[in-house]
């Protein structure tokens, strides 16, 4: 019995090795074998220039899709900068609107203060009708209201000023204020409206028809003689 084992041992054994050797057998003949789907060194060429069009045609693809995307992005810049300034435009001419109703208030007020006799000038409501004048100013300055300065003397410019009538003056000045001219940041809300002086005409057509009188009689008088 001791025997028979001893020889099968030797059996089982040898029986893994030599499996192994026939496995490594088969994986070199394969090595060595050519395979079917790896490419001839004979393709190799046509297989690069291909590879080489194919990357060509990306590049331009891509550069075509960076293109597209740079357009977007500055549309889409375009569009939040118009977007913006039609939302400040339209704060504008709401502070605008509101404004010009509340100016004539102040005009009121202005009037109703310059005319307040002098003896009543320490009275407590007249100094309530100055507080409240200056709140006005306050509110106009706060949203960016400016008077227009005007004077007596400054050329018309017809930018700020709305002439309204003529007075004799120095040419093309101003002679006087008839309402006073505001600014809403630097756009013009309301013009001031100006007397605009004019030259004096009528001495120089009076001494030119005067002296056609006396041209025209003087040949009357040569005659008498």
């Amino acid at each position: 019995m001791t025997d028979e084992k001893q020889q099968d041992d030797p059996q089982e054994q040898a029986g893994p090795p030599a499996a192994e050797a026939s496995a490594e057998a088969a994986a070199a003949s394969s090595a060595d074998a050519p395979s079917a789907d790896a490419p001839s060194t004979e393709e190799e060429p046509q297989d690069v220039e291909g590879l080489r069009a194919r990357l060509d045609e990306e590049k331009a693809k891509a550069q075509g899709y960076l293109g597209k995307w740079q357009r977007a992005a500055a549309d889409f810049q375009n569009h939040k900068r118009r977007v913006e300034q039609e939302r400040s435009e339209m704060g504008r001419l709401a502070n605008a609107s509101f404004v010009i109703n509340l100016l004539p208030l102040v005009d009121d007020i202005e009037r109703a203060l310059s005319t307040v006799d002098p003896k009543l000038a320490g009275l407590t409501w007249i100094d309530g009708i100055w507080l409240i004048y200056r709140k006005f100013q306050a509110v106009l300055e706060s949203a960016g209201v400016k008077e227009i300065p005007v004077a007596e003397g400054q050329p018309f410019d017809p930018q700020v000023h709305e002439a309204i009538s003529e007075a004799p003056g120095d040419e093309g000045k101003v002679v006087s204020v008839v309402q006073k001219g505001y600014k809403l940041g630097e756009r013009v809300i309301r013009p001031a409206m100006v007397i605009v002086g004019v030259k004096e005409q009528g001495n120089g057509e009076e001494q030119g028809t005067g002296n056609e009188e006396q041209e025209g009689e003087a040949p009357e008088s040569e005659a008498a003689d």
